[in-house]
């Protein structure tokens, strides 16, 4: 397996002989960053491994790079909760960062820097964040979701209760792992998602870099689990696929609006005009009051709020759409992001009360909150339509 030098460097070998100097991190330390400048400087590799993926590799090298984004794009690509997700970590990482007056990433650019300046190949070792919020989304119900999401709406305001003491446990975990230690705990699948795969998925890229001689940068939390699956051959492709969706959770989906309607056809026929147009009076008063009041929190147009609430309970009726998607792009259509606003992101998103001035956030907020007010509305509406049937 290898040496350990201190508490933060293990030496490894490859089966082909290539010899890895792996670094474990703090990302909010400033002895880490120096650590990894040093390392790089002294052993003078032929490549330096980096816990990154290509688009976090973006978000700290490119300062302009949220300018590119197309909003209208995202949301009809259903991406809005994975781009949200992304601003939110992006968010409890910088102002950690500011709070310990050292920049986000500080360790992954001065090995990035180190590296560069001695004509080292630089590998990002680490897969796309994207995938692994895409995969533990898709394992999670809906009452996960919502405390996920609560959750990591809750870790923009938790950075200022973060003491010295609280870095030395940081250092054992990864940032996801931090933020989400909640939710992880009530579904412990996560953990295999955001930890055991992706000490899976390092250790395969470390091993499998360029070079004979290299430096890799990982979280403190990653050694452990880089070291188990050191002399493991990883199959990276499977990591990076979406798992299917689950048969019963599309079953479902469509179950639900189904026996809908058919109580409304049934209310109808059986109990007449009064009882059917009684409980789709309720449908459309539930659905289209929630999710409209989703918009309002997130200060949406009054426009908006008005298209969330006609979409609602025609949207809950219908699984391949959802209103949220429909009043993001009236949001976005009467609040279109300016140059300003993807100027100004990367400041706005580290204070709660920036999420809802920053246009590009608060058009993700109308289409996640949205879709919230939906789902109750739908949940309050059931009961209600189910009494008027029986007693109607």
């Amino acid at each position: 397996m290898g040496m350990v030098d201190n508490n933060n460097i293990v030496r490894l070998e490859t089966k082909t002989g290539k010899s890895v100097i792996l670094i474990g991190t703090a990302h909010v330390s400033r002895e880490s960053a120096e650590l990894v400048e040093k390392v790089i400087q002294e052993e003078k590799p032929d490549t330096v491994c980096v816990e990154l993926c290509p688009s976090r590799f973006q978000a700290i090298r490119q300062k302009d790079r949220w300018q590119a984004m197309d909003i209208m794009k995202v949301i009809k690509e259903k991406k809005a909760f994975l781009l949200f997700s992304n601003l939110l970590l992006a968010s409890f990482q910088k102002r950690l960062a500011g709070k310990f007056d050292i920049k986000p990433g500080e360790e992954m650019l001065r090995a990035i820097d180190a590296g560069e300046a001695i004509q080292a190949v630089i590998h990002l070792a680490d897969r796309e964040i994207q995938i692994t919020l895409s995969r533990a989304w898709r394992i999670m119900g809906a009452w996960e979701k919502m405390k996920l999401m609560f959750q990591l709406l809750m870790s923009v305001g938790e950075v200022e209760e973060i003491s010295e003491e609280d870095i030395e446990k940081m250092k054992q975990e990864d940032v996801l792992q931090t933020i989400l230690s909640d939710v992880e705990k009530s579904h412990p699948v996560l953990r295999e998602i955001l930890i055991d795969e992706r000490d899976k998925y390092l250790a395969q890229k470390i091993k499998t870099a360029p070079g004979d001689k290299i430096v890799a940068v990982a979280g403190a939390g990653h050694v452990p689990g880089i070291q188990k699956y050191w002399d493991t051959e990883i199959d990276l492709w499977s990591l990076e696929q979406l798992p299917p969706k689950g048969k019963w959770g599309s079953a479902i989906k469509w179950a639900i609006p189904l026996m809908i309607l058919a109580l409304f056809g049934v209310g109808f026929f059986y109990g007449g005009a009064k009882a059917g147009t009684d409980m789709l009076t309720w449908w459309v008063l539930a659905n289209g009051t929630l999710a409209g009041i989703g918009a309002l929190i997130a200060l949406a147009h009054p426009i908006t709020i008005l298209s969330a609430f006609v979409a609602a309970p025609l949207t809950s009726l219908n699984p391949m759409i959802a209103a949220g998607w429909v009043s993001g792009l009236v949001e976005a259509y009467f609040r279109k992001p300016k140059v300003k606003d993807f100027e100004c992101l990367a400041d706005d998103i580290t204070s709660f009360k920036g999420f809802w001035k920053n246009n590009v956030t608060r058009i993700l907020l109308v289409v996640i909150l949205t879709n919230l007010g939906s789902a109750f509305g739908t949940i309050v509406a059931f009961p209600m339509i189910v009494k008027i049937f029986v007693t109607g």
